[in-house]
């Protein structure tokens, strides 16, 4: 019997204190807080409403014997330490060969397969299950797209062999921690030019698999399925790479030949246009006027953020079917905080192999569900 359900590491950053701010509300039963600095954890303890006598522990990310500790005691360690590609390595490796379960924020598509080739063989010796990419990026995308497939076989008997996922409309920023990410793997694609090979390619998270052709959705287009234009999205490439991981995970339920891309509706006609063009030459991660690491919006800026998101099915015979996702507030961090809590309490709630997972290959319609009951979440198909 470990000491603890749940451990939240980097509980004094902005994402994290979100994080135990909710877990405190929904009363998670046993669970603690780390971070670098006791001082520090103490004040958010305080700050937040926790219980006075709710566990602290402290560990630096780059202390192994310290976060092998700290992963022998909990069931799930929850991490909003990143970039992970900087802070992550070890804490995962203590997860895997210590059994633990892991769930994060990544969306480091580089450091995330070198990870799986490192990892994967021990997390599945241990048990451990080790969970990516459990916020915005890439959560209501991987389930959006389980979500419509499950509809198809339904609908059809097969699943749908193109699916579009169009970005319709999107409140809120995106974390400090995602741009930090982004900067970080620009650095470490500078130093090592075999990492621009795991960014562009659709299938970095599939080892031994590569599918068909598929969309770059780097330039704007007009979409004659939605008959308007659309833009890139900037999270495309970390969550295109985990729907195809989730498709590989389950054994290819979506088909070997699956197509898929993510776009953002821009709009008709020639304002459409100029807005695609806009949006493209547009890269909100680049820049440093967004938030820094541990700065974040007001709550009322959280609770008034929101998203809407469609997936269109194509059927060989020209038949379409749609699936929605929305969510209820800001997608960089009043959603993110709470569907990273969700997915680590239903890890804690759940039993699984161990490996390094995607949240729709391991948790699939059972995180959905939880999801839609408690996290603001919405999902549709038909």
């Amino acid at each position: 019997m470990r000491d603890f359900d749940i451990i939240v590491y980097g509980a004094t950053g902005f994402t994290g204190r979100l994080v135990a701010e909710y877990l405190v509300a929904e009363g998670a039963p046993r669970w603690a807080m780390a971070g670098r600095n006791l001082t520090k954890l103490q004040e958010v303890r305080d700050a937040i409403g926790a219980p006075a006598d709710l566990p602290l522990l402290v560990a630096d990310s780059d202390d192994p014997a310290a976060l092998r500790s700290l992963a022998e005691r909990t069931q799930v360690v929850l991490t909003t330490v990143g970039p992970y590609q900087l802070y992550g390595s070890d804490l995962v490796a203590a997860c895997a060969a210590t059994g633990t379960g892991y769930v994060d924020l990544c969306g480091e598509p580089a450091w995330m397969r070198h990870m799986i080739d490192a990892h994967q063989a021990e997390a599945q010796r241990t048990g451990a299950r080790i969970v990516f990419s459990c916020g915005f990026d890439s959560i209501p995308f991987d389930l959006g797209v389980l979500t419509l497939q499950d509809c198809a076989r339904a609908k059809y008997g097969r699943p749908a062999p193109r699916v579009k996922g169009r970005v319709r409309t999107m409140q809120g920023s995106f974390s400090g921690g995602t741009a930090a990410s982004f900067r970080a793997t620009l650095a470490a694609a500078a130093r090592d030019p075999s990492i621009v090979g795991l960014l562009t390619n659709p299938f970095a998270l599939t080892p031994g698999f590569s599918g068909p052709h598929q969309p770059v959705g780097l330039l704007p287009e007009f979409d004659p399925t939605l008959n308007t234009w659309v833009a890139p999205f900037i999270m495309a490439a970390i969550n295109t790479k985990n729907v195809h991981r989730t498709n590989f995970l389950r054994g290819h339920p979506y088909g070997t030949d699956f197509v898929y891309d993510e776009m953002m509706v821009a709009g008709l006609g020639e304002m459409g246009k100029a807005a695609a063009e806009a949006i493209a030459k547009l890269n909100p991660l680049s820049n440093d006027k967004g938030p820094k690491p541990g700065e974040g919006p007001s709550k009322e800026e959280r609770d008034s953020g929101h998203y809407d998101l469609l997936f269109v099915g194509l059927m060989p015979d020209g038949a379409r079917f749609d699936a929605v996702v929305t969510g209820d507030r800001d997608p960089g961090y009043g959603s993110t905080s709470k569907m990273i809590a969700e997915t680590a309490r239903c890890l804690v709630e759940t039993e699984g192999d161990g490996g390094i997972w995607t949240p729709g290959a391991l948790l699939g319609t059972t995180l959905r569900d939880r999801l839609q009951a408690k996290a603001g979440l919405r999902f549709t198909a038909g």
